[in-house]
């Protein structure tokens, strides 16, 4: 066998934190790991928020975010320890023999700079390409990826694309330069079922295409299923099971592994609506300032307390914009909201405290939606100072109960944003919006960062806050699974428009429609190959080979 591209052996990462009244002290996130991958094969990272998957994927760049430092071991690259590389070293590591897809694109490029002169960057900074075969290798790289107009769509602002079209964008941006490792960071995170399809088949062929070889770091095995030839299953910077995929997906040796396998259905029994709901969205239509058309045409949907009504569809269907007009973000154009036996004023600054209180949304990017600045303590307690005057040590009482309930304790209080895994930073954000007690809460893809484990804990979470205060939820998101689970009634968006409404029973019963049956069919099985038979079927119902 030819020796690995990649080869880690002993890694050792340490971090410093600062705990609530005691000395700070060094803690040990990566715990001697070592593993290898060959060129045009695939390592599937696997594991809780703050295993170490993600710190393990940049130290193949010779990097370590939020403060943490290798302090031992070998990572070597074409046959190098990069951890000795200096200065120039690094630059001709990073961006050119390895580049990087993040979990969170919309904190990743520059809201300043149009996408395409970001995708093209590094391969033209490295000497790869000119400007003009950069470009052209970019334009190719959106087509595959499955963006649309792809020789235009580099010309748009990162704020003028969806989430899931901005996701893809970053993976063009690391492919671009021809490297030889891609570490991808949950690169489908962002993406509905049905994207995520294209780009999990994208990646997979250019992988095979070009030989380049891949960490895929994700908390969806079902996922790393399709895209894997290896996984290494990780908790608390150990490695706990390291073998084939499909052993892993059908024959896991460890218990930690077996758990991860089969994390346990959450059932949430159907509850008819109430006469009079707490929320209802009575044709609303809204478009965006320069644009001719409406984003949103027509919505009428409704949520009773206590309830969960889940709002399902495709990137750029217009799910986050529903909810940026029910907060005041986005003014319709015609229509009202309801709420609490009241309109709700169209544009949030007029809205009263109160109803910004009643009123709270988590936001699907946890890394764009707290102050890096400032504190997990700050960040939480903010809302209880603002909506209840708690200060001092009542309010750092209810912070601490609060990360309880949240399954993270005390020791978090002083940590900053930077500091917390990407599950951890949405686990924050689901506090911070619980902390103002508020009757709805709109969750923008709340799990989508969260290992299965853990989300399996927040939904069970959110459903016993639901029961015990009757707070109501309009859930955003992706994962069908997540629906079937938690939802009362579910709306489907295509377009703009609501296609399918009701009843949870009534709306994943068929018969179907062409556009929810396309949903429900792409939700990913936890099976090896079954990425290539959806692929397959979708060509022959369109007159493919």
């Amino acid at each position: 066998m030819t020796e690995p591209l990649l080869k880690i052996r002993d890694l050792r990462i340490d971090a410093t934190v600062y705990p609530p009244g005691e000395a700070a002290r060094e803690i040990q996130i990566v715990k001697g790991v070592d593993l290898d991958l060959q060129r045009g094969k695939v390592l599937g990272l696997i594991g809780e928020s703050g295993a170490g998957k993600s710190t393990i994927g940049l130290a193949a760049m010779a990097y370590g975010r939020g403060g943490v430092r290798i302090t031992g071991g070998q990572v070597l690259v074409n046959g190098r320890d990069v951890l000795t590389l200096r200065d120039s070293g690094l630059r001709r590591l990073r961006g050119n023999e390895v580049t990087y897809v993040s979990q969170s694109a919309a904190a990743s490029f520059n809201p300043s700079r149009r996408i395409l002169e970001q995708v093209t960057e590094a391969a033209i900074l490295h000497g790869k390409f000119t400007r003009q075969q950069a470009q052209a290798r970019a334009i190719d790289l959106f087509g595959k990826l499955g963006l649309p107009d792809p020789e235009r769509i580099g010309q748009r602002y990162p704020h003028q694309v969806s989430g899931g079209q901005l996701q893809r964008c970053m993976t063009a941006l690391a492919l671009c330069p021809e490297p030889d490792l891609v570490v991808f960071d949950e690169p489908t995170t962002a993406l509905d079922v049905t994207t995520q399809i294209d780009v999990l088949k994208a990646i997979k062929d250019v992988i095979a295409l070009t030989g380049v070889a891949a960490l895929y770091i994700t908390h969806d095995l079902a996922v790393v299923a399709q895209v894997a030839d290896d996984i290494m299953v990780l908790r608390h910077g150990e490695m706990v099971e390291h073998g084939a995929t499909d052993q892993i997906i059908n024959a896991p040796r460890q218990d930690y592994t077996r758990a991860l396998v089969s994390v346990r259905e959450i059932r949430h029994d159907e509850q008819p609506p109430t006469p009079t709901p707490v929320l209802s969205v009575d044709g609303i239509s809204a478009r965006y300032s320069g644009m001719h058309d409406d984003v949103l045409s027509d919505i009428n949907v409704a949520l009773s307390p206590g309830q969960t009504l889940a709002i399902v569809g495709e990137s750029g269907s217009g799910k986050s914009t529903l909810a940026r007009v029910i907060t005041g973000l986005l003014p319709p154009r015609s229509g009202r909201i309801g709420f609490d036996g009241h309109d709700l004023t169209p544009a949030q600054r007029q809205r009263p405290r109160q109803d910004l209180r009643q009123l709270q949304m988590i936001y699907q990017m946890a890394d764009v939606a707290m102050n890096p600045r400032q504190t997990v303590e700050t960040i939480i307690g903010r809302p209880l100072q603002f909506y209840f005057g708690l200060k001092g040590r009542q309010r750092r009482d209810r912070v601490v109960a609060l990360l309880d309930q949240i399954e993270m304790g005390a020791d978090f209080l002083d940590r900053y944003p930077a500091e917390l895994s990407g599950g951890q930073k949405q686990r924050v954000c689901i506090a911070r919006a619980l902390a103002a007690e508020p009757k709805l809460i709109i969750c923008d893809e709340v799990t989508s960062a969260l290992d299965p484990l853990v989300a399996d804990g927040i939904l069970k979470l959110l459903l016993q806050l639901q029961k015990d205060r009757q707070v109501a939820y309009l859930f955003i998101t992706h994962d069908l699974a997540t629906v079937r689970a938690i939802s009362d009634s579910i709306a489907v968006m295509h377009r703009g428009k609501v296609v399918r409404y009701g009843p949870k029973s009534q709306v994943l019963s068929p018969p179907f429609d062409d556009y929810t049956d396309l949903l429900l069919s792409s939700v990913p099985e936890m099976r090896p190959g079954w990425l290539e038979q959806v692929v397959a079927h979708r060509r022959i119902e369109a007159g493919g080979e």
